[in-house]
């Protein structure tokens, strides 16, 4: 009799098991089999496709010819605008890791103190999130046009105004900067909803330990921020690597504004159609993304395990 009520106490203890019927196998199935489908015809697809195609000569309209690893070389060696190229598309990545997504972070904290209309400013300066980098080089381009620009207005030298877009020495810088101002609004948001979710305790023991303000944001907040400075870097990284509609609006790119997507898009759909050597720039870029994520994923996830 013992065992019986010990088996049912059992019985009744244990949480029943729920059984997926067959619909419901064949509902999350076709979810996932679109989800991954629609990843692979998208993403990997083309990728796998311009590593393959990176190895061949092709117009688009005649045959393919297996040239090998000639387009890297002539790429490398013959090339004039790709060294400029990945010059610009590091220093892109350097500006917004350096100086828009730290200043992101300072907006982020300076409005999570309650100051007085914190809503309005995080509205005003997420509002440049919501353009796109082409709306935003053509307002760079009324801003910094020699011709009535309101920069040069506003100096006063209308005799010799300043080339800011035209001028290679300058164009690069005042392009990073106008995609800054996009950039860091975006960072703003994501290090603001991070800060709502640390956990007001260990700010108090800090306090309580003698710590300053100072002292608690380094050693306790941004640690505790560790998963969103995973994604915002990962975004910088992206962000940065794949800029090409802010430039292209401006000077298609050229005079100073060489990136790697820009030499991508003129190989591919341009007049030449040298679809093989345009790839295989696309190839050296997803080198380059895969470099910057894969290193930073792994220092970010190192240090949470030392954790």
């Amino acid at each position: 009799m013992s065992q019986r009520i010990a088996g049912t106490a059992r019985s009744a203890g244990r949480r029943p098991v729920r059984r997926f019927r067959r619909r419901d196998v064949a509902v999350v199935g076709a979810l996932l089999g679109m989800a991954v489908l629609l990843d692979v015809v998208v993403v990997w697809g083309p990728a796998l496709a311009s590593v393959g195609l990176s190895f061949t000569s092709w117009d688009g309209l005649g045959d393919i010819r297996w040239v090998g690893g000639d387009n890297y070389a002539n790429l490398v060696r013959d090339h004039p605008a790709f060294w400029p190229a990945v010059r610009h598309n590091l220093l892109w990545v350097a500006f917004l890791g350096l100086v828009a997504t730290p200043f992101g972070l300072l907006l982020a904290v300076l409005v999570d103190r309650g100051v007085r209309f914190s809503r309005f400013y995080q509205s005003v300066l997420y509002l440049p999130v919501v353009l796109s980098l082409a709306v935003v080089g053509f307002m760079a381009q009324l801003l910094l046009g020699t011709d009535q620009g309101v920069v040069n207005t506003v100096i006063g030298d209308g005799r010799d105004p300043v080339d800011w877009l035209g001028d290679p020495r300058v164009n690069l810088w005042m392009m990073m900067l106008a995609a800054s101002w996009r950039h860091t609004g975006y960072v703003m948001i994501l290090y603001l909803a991070g800060l709502k979710s640390v956990d007001p305790t260990l700010k108090e023991a800090a306090a309580l330990d003698g710590a300053s303000e100072r002292q608690t944001f380094f050693h306790v907040t941004l640690p505790a921020l560790r998963p969103v400075n995973v994604v915002v870097g990962v975004i910088t990284v992206i962000e940065a690597l794949r800029a090409f509609d802010i430039v292209y609006a401006v000077n298609k790119g050229r005079n100073g504004l060489e990136l790697l997507s820009v030499l991508i898009t003129d190989n591919i759909i341009g007049e030449a159609s040298r679809i093989g050597f345009g790839s295989a720039i696309a190839v050296v870029l997803l080198g380059f993304s895969l470099v910057f994520v894969v290193t930073f994923l792994a220092h970010e996830w190192r240090g949470a395990h030392d954790t």
